[in-house]
Formats: C-alpha cells, structure tokens, sequence
C-alpha cells in the first residue's frame, strides 16, 4: 500500500516562494505519474503540475512559469517549487501518484498553502 506525506505549506506573503515535499512508503509498482493537486474552498480540485514516469511534466496554465514538480527517483518523492505566490494559489495542496496495471490513485493528507499580506 502506497502512502504520501506532504510537508511544506504555510503562510507566505504575495510575491513569496515555498516548496513543497511529498515523500511516499510502501512499493510503487508501476508507476505512471506524481504530481500535485489542489483545493480552494468552495472549489473543486484542480491538477497543479504533474511528471511522469519518463519525466516530461505538464502544468496547469495558472502556474507555468512559477512553478516547477521535479521528482527524486530513488526515493519516490516529489516535490513543487513555487515563486511568485498569489492570493489565488492558496488552498490544500495534495500529492497524489497513479501505479499499477490499472493506473490506481494514491492521495496525500494534504498541506495548507495560504498566500496572503
């Protein structure tokens, strides 16, 4: 069973960096992709940036440019540097990878971002 942890949110004001860790336990087999998601209130979540098993990424059009998901291989880890932090990026960040034959969904607990003055 895969489990993630996510650790590096907090308050930072606009215009700040932050950067996210996830870290995973247990065998991930077959992996297909780590990326992070997030979850405004009152909103649905939201792809932020995702990298595959190969190593291309794509990122949602609200944050290319800002930020950047790199991945450690060797210890199946994650992570989402982010600059240039808006009001608008706050919200429960989650790591999430997709393994197996079926491309199953493992999620984090989530880490709370929040961006404000």
């Amino acid at each position: 069973q895969v489990q993630l942890v996510e650790s590096g949110g907090g308050l930072v004001q606009p215009g700040g960096s932050l950067r996210l860790s996830c870290a995973s336990s247990g065998n991930i087999f077959r992996l297909y992709a780590m990326a992070w998601y997030r979850q405004a209130p009152g909103k649905q979540r939201e792809l932020v940036a995702r990298i595959f098993r190969g190593g291309s990424t794509d990122y949602a059009d609200s944050v290319k440019g800002r930020f950047t998901i790199s991945r450690d291989s060797a210890r199946d880890a994650v992570y989402l540097q982010m600059n240039s932090l808006k009001p608008d990026d706050t919200a429960v960040y989650f790591c999430n990878v997709q393994a197996g034959v079926s491309r199953s969904h493992y999620w984090g607990q989530g880490t709370q971002v929040t961006v404000s003055s």
